[in-house]
């Protein structure tokens, strides 16, 4: 799934700089998903393993994801090692903020899921008002990149909600989830290439669903469950796995430069021209 600028959007207040996110490609969609499996797993490897603790994980991973962001929001434009650090950040810390609600203060999964939903719209339709484009290759100024980062963030609080609903409270197991998420992201996928499915919907309907599906794969790997299965790899050696993997295809696209979007630089250009 690829999406398209907004062919009238030009970047509004904030640093003008070059796009600061991927070409959505084969390997975006691959690495997003091994993202969300190690925000599932490295959670509970923090939380449970290390004996943190909810709470101190939770800060934890909040204070070094401020530290990454505050670098990305530095960068002038997108560099691969540092977009993906702030990803698998972010997906620990969107399953924490789950996890607080549903562990430390007893919020139903139902609940938390309707009440991501809405904030994950908010923050969209805020974005749509103010930018007038939700395209993921018009992040060229701060303030769309903070709209960006802030509908990353609930993706993944929602995802782990609607993740562990299905997996766990409504008792289909880990393998089902899977197949559940797989077949939904697959069906959007249809819609947008056979039934011409606008490309920015398509693109976050995906990028929502991808988070429970890897939250799913992470559990399917690490979890062993009499109940809702799993092969029982531990949080260890999954997030370990994931990691690495994540590390090398992101080593490969910072020499490949594959996953750039080189189109938008002459638009960059002219736009440097006219200040």
């Amino acid at each position: 799934m690829t999406t398209t600028a907004h062919p009238d959007a030009v970047p509004s207040l904030g640093r003008k700089m070059l796009n600061k996110v991927p070409e959505v490609t084969l390997f975006f969609w691959v690495i997003k998903i091994m993202c969300t499996t190690v925000g599932e797993t490295a959670a509970d490897y923090l939380n449970d393993n290390l004996g943190f603790g909810l709470a101190n994980t939770t800060y934890f991973t909040g204070a070094l994801l401020a530290v990454l962001l505050l670098v990305q929001f530095q960068l002038k434009r997108y560099v691969p090692l540092t977009y993906w650090s702030v990803v698998v950040v972010v997906s620990v810390f969107g399953t924490l903020i789950t996890d607080n609600l549903t562990d430390a203060r007893d919020v139903p999964l139902t609940t938390s899921t309707i009440v991501f939903s809405v904030i994950l719209a908010g923050v969209f339709a805020a974005w749509y008002a103010v930018e007038r484009t939700l395209s993921i290759h018009t992040i060229v100024t701060t303030r769309r990149e903070a709209f960006y980062w802030l509908a990353i963030l609930f993706t993944f609080a929602l995802g782990t909600a609607a993740g562990d609903l299905l997996a766990e409270k409504a008792d289909l197991g880990y393998a089902v989830s899977i197949a559940i998420f797989a077949g939904a992201i697959a069906a959007v996928a249809f819609a947008h290439y056979v039934l011409g499915l606008n490309a920015v919907l398509a693109f976050w309907m995906a990028y929502i669903l991808t988070r429970p599906l890897g939250a799913s794969i992470g559990d399917e790997l690490s979890q062993n469950s009499h109940k809702y299965g799993g092969l029982g790899l531990g949080t260890t050696g999954t997030s370990s796995i994931f990691l690495a993997c994540i590390l090398a295809l992101v080593a490969f696209l910072s020499i490949t430069k594959t996953d750039q979007t080189r189109a938008c630089a002459p638009q960059y250009t002219r736009l440097q021209s006219r200040r």
